[in-house]
């Protein structure tokens, strides 16, 4: 995992879960170095840290299991899922996807990560050769 600051939107979170329980993840987030603020004078907030401290803060969010922080919980995936990806290149990603995913087609494979026909169909005949 890399050590660079990743931001994640809150968009509405007071609205969402309410004044206190904000103050109660603020203090959760703080304990796993990473901050859970306003953003301005507006009504959005977001949560900021590296990806190891966010994945941790992700998995306590996951174990509280309440149905108020699923949105949260959704947000900070989404963007850690999105800041992960780069790390490893294309050809990794396709044979992963390859191979979790064995029936996808060519045209869903260049779909889904945005590639060549040429690196689908190696990575196809790669995880074929496996």
């Amino acid at each position: 995992m890399t050590d660079e600051t990743v931001l994640v939107p809150l968009p509405s979170l007071i609205h969402r879960l309410g004044g206190e329980r904000v103050k109660q993840l603020k203090h959760v987030a703080s304990q796993y170095d990473c901050t859970l603020n306003r953003v301005r004078r507006s009504r959005h907030w977001q949560v900021t840290g590296t990806v190891s401290s966010l994945t941790q803060f992700l998995d306590v969010l996951k174990s509280l299991e309440e149905e108020s922080l699923r949105s949260v919980i959704k947000k900070i995936e989404s963007i850690l899922v999105s800041s992960s990806l780069p790390l490893e290149s294309m050809e990794a990603r396709l044979v992963k996807i390859i191979d979790t995913h064995p029936s996808i087609t060519l045209n869903e494979l260049m779909q889904k990560t945005s590639c060549s026909l040429a690196q689908a169909r190696r990575a196809r005949f790669e995880s074929d050769i496996l």
